[in-house]
């Protein structure tokens, strides 16, 4: 815990204000059933987490990238699953949500839908973020002659900037666009991303009709 505290700050305190957001709803809440109290838990802390990553995107350069890139451990890959497996599993609990929605009150119904696409958008982002930085720290680790991404222009000090770039492209339309790929253990990635990114993709969209057939009713 120590040593994901201080390689991943941000992450570790996101985690902890989460893991309190959930325990706080639970016991303040009349009524509050546990998946609402692990999606408060889980919607806090990827919130936070956001804003704290975006925050440093805004205040760092491409030496501060392979910084913190050299700085982190194999344990890398095993957040980025860590991380996935929570925002998928996000998904399904809101389907139990979206499904005892029914018979409630408008107010009501509308608070569900906004839980809904809190949830829903900030798993989606996260998945998007925490991609990016996996993508930089592949990229800055990577002994290789050539670069394992090739951005357009040559070039090879990428900042934040240009792995969001690059992992929320194929969040949006599940393709590189005019990156190239050019290591085995990066296409890996890229595949993981894309199937995920498919799942998210199809579930934004079978919550948007559901919510638009629920608003006709």
């Amino acid at each position: 815990m120590r040593h994901l505290a201080r390689t991943r700050p941000r992450l570790t305190l996101a985690a902890l204000v989460g893991l309190t957001a959930g325990i706080a709803w639970a016991w303040l809440i009349p009524h509050a059933t546990l998946t609402q109290s692990l999606l408060t838990g889980w919607d806090t802390g990827v919130w936070l987490y956001l804003i704290l990553i975006f925050v440093r995107t805004l205040h760092s350069n491409a030496d501060d990238v392979r910084r913190v890139a050299l700085m982190e451990d194999e344990n890398a890959g095993v957040i980025l699953v860590t991380v996935c497996v929570a925002a998928l599993a996000s998904l399904a609990a809101i389907i139990f949500e979206v499904a005892g929605s029914k018979g409630l009150s408008s107010d009501a119904k509308m608070l569900h839908h906004a839980f809904t696409g809190l949830t829903v958008i900030g798993s989606w982002l996260m998945i998007g973020v925490i991609f990016s930085l996996h993508y930089a720290r592949m990229f800055y680790t990577w002994n290789g002659k050539e670069p394992a991404l090739a951005f357009v222009g040559g070039e090879k000090h990428s900042d934040y900037w240009d792995f969001l770039y690059f992992s929320f492209t194929l969040s949006v339309a599940v393709q590189t666009s005019d990156v190239g790929v050019a290591t085995r253990e990066m296409r890996k990635v890229v595949l993981g991303q894309s199937l995920i990114c498919f799942v998210f993709n199809t579930a934004i969209l079978g919550f948007s009709i559901n919510i638009a057939a629920s608003l006709f009713n």
